[in-house]
């Protein structure tokens, strides 16, 4: 343990119910409990009745949906008053997942609110259910890609519910973040074109446990005003939060640096004192494989102890059939159910109440995703434990031994760049398809919205005409738009012995993930890929268990196109700007699962890949380097480099696999020492920007994590990168420190 944080407890504030609020809706909501507000829920649904875009952030379990459901609710019951017999007024719900979608569902339902007729709409629904939410229902539950490849292509069929749409609720906004959140601005201001084409500007409420800038962040995502509440007038139980990092252990990886024992193994030992001492306790897992993993072995522990307490843990992810998932949940509620290990999907809103304990294992990624998840335990008003264990990289070994990095600062703010033209150029067509563009459109989509159409019309996609442009082809544009990635042709996983479509993956991705012989995991299982056929694009898979998992490995050379800032550090240099950057995946590694040992290490056969996009990099001169007298050059530039990219998460919300970097001790286009740090995404996602804002803090917390790591040479704790291309050699930790702390002081 090495630190323990104490959130002391709050009381609640409540106030006076709106005065516009219909009677028979304080009726049921007096019925379902609820005597008084809470503050900022008054303060949400006052705005956005008012007709004002709003955006709340208050924390985890505060109540957020009675700020919506207000206005919702009065809208309905008042629009049914005045027209019995038709649909006079509608609300749409977005969320990121279709769990959330129905967990709302069902406390929206618990409701008889005059002119409430709620359902869900979603890849689930049948043919009837879609049907039914176009003709008749009044309250929507769905999620952006429903919205982007069902909705709004068709919009015609539903006009009568757009052209009455008078709220729009974004849930758990903060989730929108990178190219997803890109795409997901451009679907929000699509629905807002199409909207006034039915002559419906409808409010937007965003809504999020975690998000800095909370207006900022929502003005991005819808391109609205937007106003702003994060007064939390909830009560909370207090928390003790504690950081854990896992030994070194007698093993030994890569080029022979010693080995942590595994976040998850920690985290499956503690669930089982746990649940041994009778604390209710849900463990966080990045993967369902995990997840599984941890509940497997803690049953197993539990055996020795006390065969009795086996049942009293399960695995709790995705995948899962609702009613699976709704099972383990009211065992969890009920104390029957004492453990549970579960993936994010018990993150996002879903209502478990009573929980004692919170075990995070490894950084979520973002400050918003930790409290989020902290904030699952306490949920019943009481005090509460949450511990974060560490994983071996940097960014969690920097973490644990940097308290206040965590308990001193402010959620991230959420980073997206709508006018990314590999996204705005998607969306653009898609918008044209859906009613043809004018110039009133530039105002919508951003600065950059002429440039970009003038390029889709040089590419043939668009036509210009006297009236506008229209979308050209006979195919529909939605369909070369998956909006969880950067655009271009996905890769669809199909398994072998059936023929059953898995799913998808980003075409740009297909070589690092479905690569032959990779370990593909979905829905909780697991399967090895027996070929990637990049013409026919599609990855053929068959069922299996292995005790391993593989990393991808790849070479990089990376060349600059455009600097768009740059900044003297001393004799140094800090820039950003567009480059170009040709990648190629050339084997993977297989790594046991218990204990992260290296099995061996396979060769690909893959073509090189180009990649523009946004980078951020830093030079020194020949001289400066020189007065370091480092022995290893190379390997200094290259272990600030890993260290860099397994820092850069905690100042930009991305996670390491979304960036790459490259370093060289003399780079052509610079002629001196230079290290980069790049968007994984065509076009870039932000992070880089955000990066080069961020500088002096992201890399002294790169050197500071280099140079406090216990290893004596480098370890996956701080240099050590899992998807090195050249075998995580060289590197040299402490050339490393000296050229990040020459650096560093030169820009002081």
């Amino acid at each position: 343990m090495t630190h323990v944080e104490s959130v002391p407890p709050r009381l609640g504030q409540t106030c006076d119910w709106p005065r516009w609020v219909p009677d028979e809706v304080l009726g049921q909501l007096r019925d379902a409990g609820i005597t008084a507000p809470w503050t900022h829920q008054v303060a949400t649904a006052e705005a956005a009745y008012a007709g004002k875009h709003v955006v709340v952030a208050t924390g985890t379990a505060s109540g957020k949906s009675l700020g919506y459901l207000l206005p919702a609710f009065a809208t309905l019951s008042i629009a049914q008053a005045a027209s019995p017999h038709r649909r006079t007024a509608s609300l749409l719900y977005l969320s990121p997942t279709k769990a959330l979608a129905h967990d709302q569902l069902r406390a929206v339902s618990s409701y008889t609110v005059p002119g409430l007729r709620a359902t869900t709409l979603d890849g689930d629904s049948e043919r009837s259910e879609r049907d039914w939410a176009r003709d008749h229902a009044t309250y929507v539950l769905s999620n952006p890609d429903m919205l982007h490849r069902s909705v709004l292509p068709n919009h015609q069929r539903w006009a009568r519910f757009l052209g009455c749409l008078q709220y729009v609720v974004v849930d758990e906004c903060h989730h929108y973040r990178g190219v997803f959140g890109a795409h997901v601005a451009g679907v929000l201001r699509r629905l807002r074109r199409v909207c006034a084409q039915y002559g419906a500007h409808p409010i937007f409420i965003c809504a999020s446990a975690t998000v800095a800038e909370p207006a900022v962040s929502g003005e991005r995502l819808t391109g609205l005003p937007m106003v702003e509440v994060v007064e939390d007038g909830s009560p909370r139980g207090g928390i003790a939060f504690g950081l854990w990092e896992p030994p070194l252990t007698a093993m030994h990886g890569e080029n022979g640096a010693p080995v942590r024992r595994s976040a998850t193994a920690e985290v499956a030992d503690l669930l089982s004192d746990l649940v041994v001492s009778g604390v209710r306790t849900v463990a966080f897992v990045r993967s369902r494989r995990g997840a599984e993993s941890v509940a497997m072995t803690a049953r197993e522990n539990l055996a020795e102890v006390d065969p009795t307490l086996i049942d009293q843990v399960s695995a709790y992810r995705a995948g899962y059939l609702p009613e699976e998932r709704r099972r383990l949940e009211g065992m969890l509620q009920s104390g029957e159910l004492t453990g549970v290990a579960a993936t994010n999907a018990l993150e996002l809103g879903i209502d478990i109440a009573g929980l004692d304990a919170v075990l995070l294992s490894g950084w979520p990624g973002t400050r918003a995703s930790l409290w989020q998840q902290a904030g699952r335990a306490g949920r019943a008003g009481g005090d509460a434990v949450a511990l974060l264990i560490a994983r071996d990289d940097p960014l969690d070994t920097y973490l644990v031994r940097h308290p206040r990095a965590i308990f001193g600062r402010p959620v991230e703010a959420t980073v997206f760049n709508p006018e990314n033209p590999y996204v705005l150029g998607p969306q653009l067509c898609a918008a044209a398809q859906e009613v043809p563009l004018t110039e009133d459109d530039f105002e919508i989509f951003g600065s950059t919205t002429s440039q970009v159409i003038a390029q889709l019309v040089l590419q043939g996609a668009l036509r210009e005409r006297p009236h506008g442009w229209f979308w050209t082809r006979r195919e529909r544009a939605v369909d070369a738009i998956d909006i969880r990635s950067a655009g271009g042709k996905t890769v669809q996983i199909v398994e072998d012995q059936t023929g059953r479509l898995l799913g998808t993956v980003d075409g740009g991705s297909a070589h690092s993930s479905v690569h032959e012989g990779a370990v593909y995991v979905h829905a909780g299982e697991s399967y090895l890929v027996r070929s990637l056929d990049l013409e026919e694009h599609a990855a053929v898979v068959e069922p299996a268990s292995p005790d391993y998992t593989t990393f991808a490995r790849d070479t990089t050379e990376i060349s600059i196109l455009a600097t768009e800032e740059t900044c003297s550090w001393g004799t140094a240099e800090l820039s950003r700007g567009w480059v170009q950057v040709k990648s190629q995946v050339i084997s993977y590694q297989r790594k046991l699962i218990a204990t992260g040992d290296v099995l061996d290490e396979q060769p690909l056969d893959l073509p090189e890949r180009t990649l523009r996009t946004k980078a951020v990099w830093w030079t020194m001169p020949d001289t400066a380097v020189a007065d370091l007298g480092l022995s290893d050059v190379p390997g200094a530039a290259h272990a600030a480099e890993h260290a860099s990219i397994g820092l850069l998460p905690l100042f930009a919300t991305c996670d390491r696999w979304d960036i790459g970097g490259v370093s060289t001790a003399r780079h052509a286009d610079t002629g001196c020492l230079t290290v980069f740090v790049y968007d994984g995404h065509p076009g870039g996602a932000g992070f880089a920007e955000h990066g080069y804002a961020a500088a002096r803090e992201w890399l002294t917390a790169t050197r500071e994590a280099i140079a406090h790591c216990e290893c004596t040479d480098g370890c996956p704790s701080c240099v050590q990168s899992p998807k090195c291309g050249n075998q995580n050699n060289p590197l040299d930790k402490s050339g490393a420190v000296a050229l990040l702390s020459a650096l560093l002081s030169s820009e002081a």
